[in-house]
């Protein structure tokens, strides 16, 4: 393990707190789901659920969770609520995660038994 730089001054407990609050928020796959599908543009419901496998309720209940925590923006056009990214620090915290968990991800083995 390396020693963490003398220069990054040393975080508040605010700073703690507020990282264990996005930490619970992503806590769940489907948040980061919904997070991922959203990266490269803003889509209504119909369009998120093609993309992620639960039921209508279930992703909108996702999608006021991550509204409310000003992670996620909406606007209502007629009668479909699109979704954009509103916290570009949460995207690139899941982008960092998953990317660091995708590369040390070994090899599924597609061989036949």
């Amino acid at each position: 393990m390396t020693a963490v730089s003398k220069d990054f001054p040393k975080p508040s407990d605010a700073v703690f707190e507020r990282a264990a609050e996005v930490f619970r928020l992503m806590s769940t796959p489907i948040r980061i789901k919904i997070i991922s599908a959203l990266c490269h543009g803003e889509k209504n419901v119909t369009e998120i659920l093609s993309e992620i496998a639960t039921t209508q309720p279930n992703l909108s209940q996702h999608l006021n969770v991550l509204y409310q925590a000003s992670v996620l923006d909406k606007e209502r056009r007629g009668n479909q609520i699109y979704y954009r990214i509103n916290n570009h620090d949460v995207v690139a915290l899941c982008r960092t995660v998953c990317g660091r968990l995708a590369s040390a991800q070994p090899a599924e083995d597609t061989s036949p038994a």
